[in-house]
């Protein structure tokens, strides 16, 4: 098994530098299709604004890899639509995204929404809280969906140190410690479950892209689950030769506390068992403690159980389409 897992690493994994940008554009212009970059916001006005303003200048500016950015907002309270609005993007709230439908609160949520005002064949997704941010982020993900016909998914992998409040790196060898998620739920449920995925380094990491006439045929989980559920989805539908990775070397964003993680890894959990077992419910929440003076009171969160449909069930997008 160990060697079948070194097999299909190594089978659909590349580095950045393997596609220069003059490679991906003239695989752009020969094959006609366009690129739409989408930014999934919440309060997040310190990052947004320099994400956008990078892919704005390195892929739009002075190479046109890029045809569109779109920040879709969840409602932010701070200045994120301002921000992100002023250095470039098009900024749509969540709820003006197909009103028929009541929105609500998840990252996959609004992925999937973001198909709605989108017009990209490629569609790559990035996080909004990335520091330190490189337009290889782009570009080394959408590039081998512009060279390569037989590939319709590519995950970004990278180094991914833990970080406190001051920025720096936390302890000696904290380079991959800023995954636990991944490292503590995600991956042994991978490894159990679904072993052909096993050799991707960032099952859940937010940026990678895919083809529009993949995304559109994908149930989307509404909450932290989607990242997970859209790569066991897509191995079924497309098959493990279809789906890649990219080194892009470092990603540095902000880090959830503790507790916070929990309610991301019962959400992932429960992404899982309904991929195993569609019908065989468990209890769809999750208890934690916190301290309070000499005791510890019991504090219970709901856990995403929601998932939307394929988009290209909805009416409104198939209208689309079609017009």
């Amino acid at each position: 098994m160990l060697e079948e897992v070194e097999r299909w690493l190594s089978a659909r994994s590349w580095s950045v530098a393997d596609r220069t940008l003059p490679q991906i554009m003239a695989a752009k212009h020969a094959t006609g299709q366009s690129v739409s970059v989408v930014l999934p916001a919440l309060n997040e006005e310190a990052t947004v604004g320099d994400i956008v303003a990078v892919i704005r200048r390195d892929l739009v500016r002075r190479v046109p890899l890029v045809d569109e950015i779109v920040v879709v907002d969840s409602g932010s309270t701070d200045r994120t639509p301002a921000v992100a609005a002023a250095a470039g993007a098009r900024v749509v709230h969540r709820d003006e995204i197909l009103p028929r439908i009541p929105a609500v609160p998840g990252k996959g949520e609004v992925l999937w929404r973001s198909l709605l005002v989108t017009g990209g064949d490629i569609v790559c997704f990035v996080d909004a809280d990335l520091r330190e941010f490189s337009a290889d982020f782009v570009s080394g993900i959408v590039g081998p969906l512009l060279t390569d016909p037989d590939v319709h998914l590519v995950k970004a992998m990278y180094d991914r140190p833990l970080t406190v409040s001051g920025g720096s790196a936390s302890g000696t060898g904290a380079a991959g410690q800023g995954g636990r998620v991944t490292e503590l739920m995600a991956r042994p449920l991978l490894n159990m479950h679904w072993p052909r995925l096993a050799g991707f380094v960032q099952p859940l990491g937010g940026e990678y892209a895919a083809r529009r006439s993949l995304l559109e045929r994908l149930p989307f989980p509404v909450g932290y689950g989607v990242e997970l559920g859209m790569l066991v989805d897509a191995l079924h539908l497309v098959g493990l030769d279809a789906l890649a990775q990219v080194d892009v070397g470092v990603r540095i964003h902000r880090h959830q506390d503790g507790q916070a993680l929990g309610r991301m890894a019962a959400a992932i959990y429960r992404t899982a068992q309904l991929r195993l077992a569609r019908g065989h419910l468990i209890r769809p929440a999750l208890t934690q403690f916190e301290r309070a003076g000499d005791t510890f009171e019991p504090r219970t969160y709901s856990v995403d159980t929601e998932e939307r449909p394929p988009m290209a069930e909805i009416a409104e997008y198939r209208a689309r389409r079609v017009a």
